[in-house]
């Protein structure tokens, strides 16, 4: 029979995906800070669209992420709020409302990260060839 996670586990879940979200605004500063820099060496049209495509991608991201952390905020206030006072955890209830489509709104954005981060450093690499 498999656990029920405790709405304490499940905060704690949270705050992990939180931490993870901040890391990703991290790279995506340095990615924007080295892409201002790739952007003045670049002579040809096609260099530029793809500057500006990369631009208009992190910003994507960056909402996505900011988006998905407000929800996680949301939700993992909801979680202490069952333990501060003392109300009994529906997690069937709280799963379906809150963590599937958070879960599913959070692999989407990392599968998209994890695409914009290789393209970046394929665009990045032919620069230091």
């Amino acid at each position: 029979m498999p656990v029920t996670p405790s709405a304490m586990s499940l905060h704690l879940q949270y705050r992990l995906w939180i931490a993870e979200l901040n890391f990703d605004i991290n790279v995506l500063r340095i990615f924007g800070d080295y892409l201002a820099e790739l952007r003045r060496k670049c002579k040809e049209p096609e260099e530029k669209a793809k500057c500006d495509y990369f631009e208009k991608e992190f910003q994507v991201l960056r909402t996505e992420i900011d988006d998905i952390r407000h929800e996680m905020h949301i939700g993992k206030m909801k979680l202490g709020a069952f333990g501060r006072d003392g109300k009994a955890f529906e997690y069937k209830l709280f799963n379906s409302e809150n963590q599937v489509p958070l879960k599913k709104r959070l692999s989407a954005y990392k599968n998209n990260f994890k695409k914009i981060k290789l393209e970046f450093g394929e665009f990045e690499a032919r620069w230091l060839s």
